[in-house]
């Protein structure tokens, strides 16, 4: 991902303000002798039971209430005494709660919203080096995936800036690139309109899917001649950062903590997660691979990888990298570590950065 995409983050704290305040002030019908609690905002981690309770005036009756989370009925009841709500099965994030509250006829509803964190902290893993391999220099790599023996790769930049994009530090063009794993030399290469900046890739059977920042559109190429097979609209998430394929939907993120699940016929959204640990949401999540079950996402600009359980969207471990190439002692143009492949054949894992010299088997350990 480009430098200056940090301004993303103004729209998800507004939305999440947006929402806040509609969870304090939400009544259909204006009127204000209802109340419900929990407050506004509250933070509950995954597994705790939380008590939902309607307030209403002490001579009050009510014929029904029922519940709903994010617009979806949940339980219930003929009274207003509290409801528990199991959390265990929730994904993670900000749930709106509703009640809807049914009296002689007529119908008011009341909202609060609370954020839905991690059981527990993330473990902590660190890593092995297994080999080390060679890796283009010219590269600004935005995706890596291996398949069938060889590492394909998007690498992003820019020969021409519209007038609109922000200053950028990387040169050259996009592209898409299959390349020999022992001796990093690109063996095929498409390449991307030069005032596109190409992301994040996929494979999904004999189709190269690409990704773009900002521009709202992917690219279809065949996996084998890199012929550009045909474009297609764009219109899911904030931008278009890193993606995966776990052979049955793909995963896209889009510079928040959000990770939409994706359709890989139809390139609709059917889904998706928040990602969070047990103190807060994981922004920037960028370069994404699918491994037994799990996504390894890297997070622009920091030197870890968090393997998220793709259900709810929990970080289960937290892998520190900073020691494979640390910061200070990066040769330019070498860049901020981004790119995991996943051999599921041979069990390897590897992992590289923007611009680096080096593409590197590894290992990862608990600590």
């Amino acid at each position: 991902m480009p430098p200056n995409t940090m301004n993303n983050k103004l729209v998800i704290l507004f939305a999440a303000f947006v929402l806040l305040a509609f969870g304090c002030n939400h009544n259909n019908n204006q009127q204000t002798n209802i109340s419900i609690s929990p407050e506004a905002g509250s933070a509950y981690k995954a597994g705790d039971v939380i008590n939902v309770k309607v307030g209403l005036p002490a001579d009050a009756k009510v014929d029904s209430i029922v519940y709903l989370i994010d617009s979806t009925r949940f339980a219930s009841k003929k009274d207003s005494t509290a409801l528990s709500l199991k959390t265990d099965s929730l994904p993670l994030g900000i749930k709106l709660i509703t009640a809807r509250v049914y009296q002689g006829g007529t119908k008011q509803e009341v909202s609060t919203n609370i954020v839905l964190l991690a059981a527990k902290a993330p473990e902590k893993y660190t890593f092995k080096v297994v080999k080390i391999f060679p890796h283009d220099t010219s590269c600004y790599t935005e995706g890596l995936l291996y398949q069938d023996g060889y590492l394909y790769e998007g690498g992003g930049g820019q020969s021409r800036q519209p007038a609109s994009r922000d200053a950028d530090t990387t040169v050259g063009q996009s592209s898409v690139r299959k390349v020999d794993l022992e001796t990093g030399k690109v063996l095929k290469k498409a390449l991307v309109d030069p005032t596109i900046f190409g992301e994040g890739i996929s494979i999904v059977g004999d189709k190269l899917i690409e990704l773009t920042w900002k521009e709202k559109i992917g690219y279809i190429y065949d996996k084998n001649t890199f012929k550009l097979l045909s474009t297609f609209t764009n219109n899911i998430g904030v931008e278009g950062w890193g993606m995966t394929f776990d052979g049955n939907k793909l995963y896209m993120d889009d510079s928040t903590n959000r990770i939409w699940l994706i359709d890989k016929n139809s390139w609709h959204a059917i889904g998706y997660i928040d990602v969070y640990d047990d103190k807060g949401p994981i922004d920037s999540l960028n370069e994404l691979e699918y491994i037994d079950g799990k996504i390894y996402a890297n997070v622009y600009t920091k030197d870890y990888i968090m393997v998220i359980d793709p259900k709810t969207g929990a970080v289960l471990q937290k892998i520190d990298m900073s020691s494979l190439y640390p910061q200070a002692s990066r040769i330019p143009p070498a860049e901020v570590l981004n790119g995991i492949a996943y051999d599921a054949k041979g069990k390897r894992i590897f992992v590289t950065g923007k611009k680096w010299q080096h593409l590197y088997q590894v290992e990862f350990v608990k600590e």
